[in-house]
């Protein structure tokens, strides 16, 4: 890492005056807004994309890794927060049983071809929702806090070369500064960068809305199936055992442990501690095209960064697209397009971590997905259910997974905490919004399976997880190797079902 030319692009992040550059993003919101009016945004082509994260462990001993660049560059991946990450995006595909499949196909191509480079480097990707173990000779503490002072300006050791997530550790305290600190149940941990938040990964679905002005009705609709989406995938019981405080049992830790601990990783290392009511939280619904619009632009800006110009359509609005980069929803409305004939709004999701194996991320892709096309079509009733419960919905997945006492409203309107009458309903829709689409029964079921076998097992990985660990414990083993030796056998059951199976096989497989 060039740190004397990273500080050079910290202090030029650092030196953009935020009082101009937030008036020029109320201009890019009046932009947006007229195109809007003019029916830009309208695109009714059905439009599905993905991103896809990874870390990067040691082959032999599954200790975590940096990725030398070059790799990255090699494979075609993308740089993430932390040197050990890797990401993949996909091409947008129309929403229909061959985008689908090509979507599936894209990933599959390109994280073969990925491994087999990183095989030769003596290093394996892991699809994963958190890291537990550090790479070798090192803590997971001090991989995740070490930095130097470079000029004046605080600079990650472990963290990739971006000027923005630098300048995060640089700007003035208040709510344009970022927490950097762990705090959950039995672990608080202070650091000078943003560094923590390279613990956790995740897959982020997006569908394209048909008409801008509907946004509002897909956004209120994405919102209610946050939580229960959550509650399937959640994959991150537990952080790297030296993370623990000191004199916490093994026992108080699984009693205590959030099943979804990604969530809390990514709001309390990027929210300011005071005087904002945080950037990374569960959105509110929005009433009108324009109001989303609205509150990008009017959210506290985190290093409004030097805007570059190309001759994208959406550079008309460059600022606003700029600031959008730190507007961290949950769930959270794209508006963007390279041309004006691709203008599109679109909905993002990014509840959930990354998964065992590419079918179950392709799987929540196409729920998702299905679920975006069908419920407002139906006009399912779930719409009525009460933000606040969809929000205590959300935020008792993260803790519970499939536990949690959650609250759903069926197609015939009746309210229900029942978990098999609630997915029963939920994933019914899906499989109905991917027969909108023109894919045929068992093709929609094939995208449902790996989320049914779940609700039938009542088991998501966060709880493989956890109960190896409970497991080893309950026979004598440390905390800190229970947890060792359940990432080595989560690793050890990826290598061999990645790119071909789901996690439903590893349940059938007799590794429950």
């Amino acid at each position: 890492m060039q740190s004397d030319d990273l500080a050079s692009r910290v202090e030029d992040a650092l030196a953009v005056d935020t009082a101009a550059f937030e008036a020029q993003v109320r201009e890019d919101a009046s932009v947006i807004k007229e195109e809007l009016r003019e029916g830009t945004f309208d695109n009714p082509q059905a439009i599905v994309g993905f991103e896809y994260e990874f870390y990067a462990v040691n082959d032999e001993t599954t200790a975590l890794m940096r990725v030398p660049r070059r790799l990255l560059e090699f494979i075609g991946f993308e740089k993430e927060l932390g040197l050990h990450n890797a990401e993949m995006s996909t091409s947008p595909q129309p929403f229909n049983e061959h985008g689908l499949r090509a979507q599936e196909s894209e990933v599959l191509a390109r994280l073969q071809t990925a491994q087999e480079c990183a095989s030769a480097e003596g290093m394996r990707l892991v699809s994963d929702g958190m890291w537990t173990i550090p790479p070798e000779g090192e803590t997971a503490t001090g991989y995740l806090t070490d930095s130097v002072e470079d000029r004046g300006v605080r600079v990650a050791t472990n963290m990739s070369d971006s000027a923005r997530y630098h300048a995060m550790a640089n700007a003035d305290e208040g709510a344009n500064q970022a927490g950097m600190r762990l705090d959950a149940p039995h672990v608080d941990l202070a650091a000078d960068t943003v560094m923590p938040e390279s613990l956790i990964t995740s897959i982020q679905p997006h569908y394209q809305v048909p008409h801008a002005a509907d946004l509002p009705e897909y956004f209120q609709y994405a919102l209610r199936i946050a939580g229960p989406l959550l509650a399937l995938g959640v994959n991150s019981p537990f952080f790297p055992p030296d993370c623990y405080d000191d004199d916490v049992d093994a026992a108080t830790i699984l009693d205590d442990a959030w099943m979804g601990h990604r969530i809390g990783v990514f709001e309390t290392v990027l929210n300011a501690e005071t005087d904002t009511t945080g950037k990374v939280r569960f959105p509110r619904d929005v009433e009108s095209v324009e109001q989303a619009v609205d509150r990008i632009a009017e959210d506290d800006t985190f290093v409004p960064m030097p805007v570059e110009s190309s001759n994208r359509f959406d550079d008309k609005f460059a600022a606003f697209r700029m600031k959008h980069g730190t507007y961290w929803r949950w769930v959270r409305p794209v508006f963007g397009g390279p041309t004006r004939s691709s203008a599109n709004a679109r909905i993002e999701f990014r509840p959930i971590a990354g998964q065992p194996t590419v079918r179950d991320g392709i799987a929540f892709q196409a729920v998702f997905a299905g679920l975006m096309e069908a419920l407002p079509k139906v006009e399912h009733p779930v719409l009525d259910l009460d933000w606040s419960v969809a929000r205590d919905n959300f935020y008792g997945a993260m803790r519970d997974g499939l536990a949690a006492d959650t609250v759903w409203i069926t197609n015939d309107g009746q309210h229900t905490r029942d978990l098999a009458r609630t997915y029963e309903d939920l994933l019914a829709h899906a499989e109905e919004g991917l027969q909108m689409r023109g894919l045929d029964e068992d093709e929609a079921a094939r995208y449902t399976h790996p989320l049914k076998a779940r609700v039938r097992r009542r088991m998501t990985p966060a709880r493989w997880k956890h109960e190896r660990v409970a497991a080893a414990v309950d026979d004598g083993a440390s905390f800190a190797d229970a947890v060792e030796d359940a990432q080595r056998s989560y690793v050890d059951a990826q290598r061999e079902t990645l790119l071909s199976a789901s996690f439903a096989e590893w349940l059938q497989g007799g590794r429950q």
